[in-house]
């Protein structure tokens, strides 16, 4: 085989290769833009219900917004933790001392409020 063979066997091998990338390339190209299109389409569907969501239902004037116990300082976060706890205890005694009155059934000790 003459030298010259050898060159023009690699000068095709590396051709073929630079081919193959260069049409890899533009298939990744296209299935990127192709991606970003959907992302296009899903942010424009997911903006048109942002607006509803914002009339949905107001907010209570004690509520704090959501996500705003992230920044809020831990010693904040105790007490609210705490007092809605304790909130929600004394609502379940109330319940508890109404549904025993409507019964007729005898009051326990600790249930009853001696102040």
């Amino acid at each position: 085989m003459p030298w010259w063979s050898w060159i023009l066997l690699w000068v095709a091998l590396v051709a073929l290769s630079l081919l193959f990338y260069v049409l890899l390339g533009i298939r990744l190209f296209r299935q990127f833009m192709a991606t970003v299109k959907d992302l296009g389409a899903a942010g424009e569907k997911l903006g048109h219900l942002a607006p509803l969501q914002e009339h949905a239902e107001p907010e209570k004037p004690g509520q704090a917004p959501p996500g705003s116990a992230v920044f809020a300082s831990p010693i904040v976060m105790r007490h609210d933790y705490e007092a809605s706890t304790s909130a929600r205890r004394e609502e379940r005694r109330r319940r508890r001392v109404q549904r025993k009155t409507d019964r007729g059934q005898p009051q326990a000790l600790g249930d009853l409020d001696f102040t």
